[in-house]
């Protein structure tokens, strides 16, 4: 059987894709270099009859034979046999895969096919691992000559090369000449001086670089580890902490190594209380580094408790989302256990805790933890009151987070930006503009996550003139920029608007067509207007960048959906299957008293479930006397169901059943919030409204974008998300 990617000469637009597949699947080790055999045509009967031979014999075993019998399939000109002769190769080296890969770019070129940057960067990688710099060179001028327009990713891939074939020289020059870095392009300057040994200059790269991700950190901090930089490792994990920068994975793993160096077993502990309050799922590699740690600290016993522990976790057969609660269950736990036995609790844990409480919008434990914050009487600060402002706002209670904020009277701009952005993820959007002014007008200086909050604020109330004046107030004035997310917003304030034109003038004006999020966004807007042609258009665009992403995809589905196209609905489902793609279930939780509670689409699962679905059955009746109905169309995208159960499925939305059980729980005058993972359906904001205006009851809805908030029929949001 031939392979997929095995094509005939007369196969012409697949070529590029199948050079960068071939490209990507070369090893990234170092090999010797390549030799190529040199002889001439031979007819297909002759070299057929060759590799018969070979396999009788048993030589095909012997990789030069091998190597040999493909490059004589090239030159016959017969692909086909040859992918088929690659597959069948029980080892290969980088002659081989560079004979196929050097048909068919040679194809190409024959063939009038120009390769496009995501062809050319992968050729650079290729040069990278093999540190071909000569060859790598002749790639650069030959993009040079032909005039191609270089994007952060090609330019990368160039970067990259330089360093990891020594030539510092160029490398060097390159990046001091590039106007567009990312924090890629910093990790790799940083991370090649550290590697030669240059740690002032790495360290002075580190303080030039302005908003620094966790990915920067944790290079420059390893890197000095690794150049026995230890205490100096240990300040600058400090400072990652006072930074407010999230610490992940790897950052534990490093952090607990440093530990293990510096034998500090009582930063050890701190840091593995760290872990469990993050709520990060502990992995192999973090689970080792913890018994690593306190194996190097003289603590066996701790380190068996480690092992054991974690074996029986790992043991749990869950969901992601309920092994994010479980997670998040440990962490607390560990918070009580710390409290209960009078251990001196330091703003480190308790800015962890609460912002744990804030990504799950448990909002009655983030109460308890504040309330402990009081007593204990820890000075509210800016980054604790930050963390504060951001659990009341994240958890749908922004009174409380405006009343935090007026409490602190810092003139901060952690703080200041915390409660712009949330205002406008709440739907408050002229009021965040509103204080981002008054901010400006006492000599606060905005930073990069200023300008986010504020044109995530003009995108949600539709302020488009006033997002463009903040776009070039940020550039101009302030010398921010743009980052992806800034652009990403830009995308979004002009697609809301409508103004699709704008869009794309943007995209090309700013070089950004390289980013997922900006397409995304714009495809996102093309839902919101229900625009085929132009979501059609963006697909392409967006599907070019290599995503695995399933969102793109349940977008387009969603646009035909609503149209009624369901051939061009399964298409896009079985190109889904056919690129491993996969959607992540849509899943909500609320929390009644102190317990959270998780529901799926067409859960059966909680132990109220009868109770809960009786009530939902008989509140979509009375809603359905008040002018709601159920739009089945978008139902049909998400599930392997027949057309004709559509609205029944409609009544079991995560959402919906979360909000059934809130309802028959709650007192009528409270207020219900909800969480979810994704956007909130069509069909479900307007079940919402139409709730909210029968039992005249406030709910409260935290998507993955924004908050909903629902009262007397209408929402926050302005039917506008």
């Amino acid at each position: 059987m031939v392979s997929t990617y095995c094509l005939t000469p007369k196969t012409h637009l697949k070529v590029p894709t199948i050079v960068v597949f071939l490209l990507k699947k070369l090893s990234p080790f170092h090999f010797h270099h390549c030799k190529f055999y040199s002889h001439h045509s031979l007819p297909f009967p002759r070299t057929s009859s060759l590799h018969v031979k070979a396999i009788k014999d048993g030589s095909f075993q012997n990789l030069d034979v091998a190597n040999h019998l493909l490059n004589v399939f090239v030159k016959s000109k017969n692909l086909n046999h040859a992918c088929k002769l690659f597959d069948e190769m029980p080892h290969r080296d980088v002659r081989t895969w560079t004979i196929l890969v050097s048909t068919f770019v040679h194809n190409m070129q024959n063939e009038g096919i120009k390769p496009n940057q995501f062809t050319l960067s992968s050729v650079l990688k290729c040069c990278s691992s093999l540190s071909e710099l000569k060859i790598g060179k002749g790639v650069h001028g030959w993009i040079l000559r032909n005039g191609f327009v270089f994007d952060v990713i090609l330019e990368n891939a160039l970067f990259y090369f330089y360093v990891k074939c020594e030539d510092f020289g160029s490398a060097k020059w390159l990046f001091e000449s590039m106007e567009d870095k990312n924090s890629v392009t910093w990790n790799i300057m940083i991370g090649a001086y550290l590697d030669t040994g240059n740690v002032d200059k790495a360290v002075d790269l580190f303080r030039r670089q302005g908003l620094k991700d966790v990915s920067v950190w944790n290079t420059i901090i390893n890197g000095l580890m690794r150049n026995g930089f230890e205490r100096i490792a240990l300040k600058l994990l400090y400072e990652m902490v006072k930074d407010g920068t999230l610490f992940n994975e790897v950052t534990f793993s490093i952090a607990l190594v440093l530990v293990s160096l510096l034998k500090d077993l009582e930063l050890g502990k701190r840091i593995h209380g760290r872990v469990l309050l993050s709520g990060i799922h502990v992995d192999g590699f973090l689970r080792n580094s913890l018994i690593d740690m306190y194996c190097k600290c003289g603590e066996m016993k701790m380190a068996l408790k480690v092992f054991e522990k974690m074996d029986t976790y790992f043991g749990r057969n869950e969901t992601p989302l309920k092994k994010s609660f479980l997670g998040f269950e440990d962490a607390f736990k560990t918070f009580t256990s710390m409290v209960r036995k009078d251990i001196d609790i330091d703003v480190f844990s308790i800015t962890s805790i609460v912002s744990a409480c804030a990504s799950f919008g448990v909002l009655e434990l983030g109460r308890q933890v504040h309330g402990l914050v009081q007593k204990i009487g820890h000075k509210l600060d800016a980054y604790l009151g930050s963390s504060l402002i951001d659990m009341y706002a994240k958890c749908g209670n922004l009174d409380d987070a405006k009343r935090i904020f007026k409490q602190t009277n810092y003139m901060n701009v952690v703080l200041w930006t915390s409660m712009v952005y949330n205002y406008a993820l709440h739907g408050r959007g002229r009021e965040a503009v509103q204080l981002f002014e008054f901010s400006m007008s006492r000599g606060l200086l905005p930073n990069e996550v200023t300008f986010i909050g504020v044109l995530t604020a003009c995108s949600h109330a539709g302020l488009v003139e006033e997002g463009c004046q903040y776009f070039r107030l940020m550039k101009e004035v302030y010398g921010i920029k743009p980052g992806v997310e800034h652009f990403t917003r830009m995308v979004d304030l002009y697609g809301r608007a409508g103004r699709f034109k704008e869009i794309k003038k943007f995209i090309d004006e700013n070089g950004i067509h390289h980013l997922r999020a900006v397409w995304r966004s714009f495809l996102s807007s093309c839902r919101l207007h229900r625009d085929i042609e132009m979501a059609e258009w963006v697909s392409e665009n967006l599907l070019r960048c290599q995503t695995l992403d399933a969102r793109p995809y349940v977008l387009l589905s969603n646009i035909y959906a609503i149209k009624q196209r369901w051939e061009e609905v399964e298409t896009v489902r079985r190109l889904m299957q056919s690129r491993g793609v996969k959607k992540h279930p849509c899943q909500s939780w609320i929390q009644i008293r102190n317990q959270v509670h998780a529901f799926i689409m067409d859960d059966r699962s909680h132990p109220q479930k009868n109770e809960i679905c009786a009530y939902l059955y008989k509140l979509i009746g009375r809603l359905r006397e008040i002018g709601y109905s159920s739009d089945a169309k978008l139902v049909m995208q998400d599930v392997e169901k027949k057309q004709g159960e559509g609205e029944m499925l409609l009544g079991f939305h995560s959402e919906k059943l979360a909000t059934a059980y809130g309802i028959i729980s709650t007192a009528s005058q409270t207020p219900i919030r909800i969480m979810k993972n994704l956007r909130i359906y069509d069909d479900c904001h307007n079940f919402m409204k139409y709730t909210s205006q029968l039992l005249d009851k406030e709910i409260i809805v935290r998507d993955i974008h924004r908050f909903h908030h629902f009262k007397h029929g209408c929402c926050s949001c302005g039917d506008y998300w």
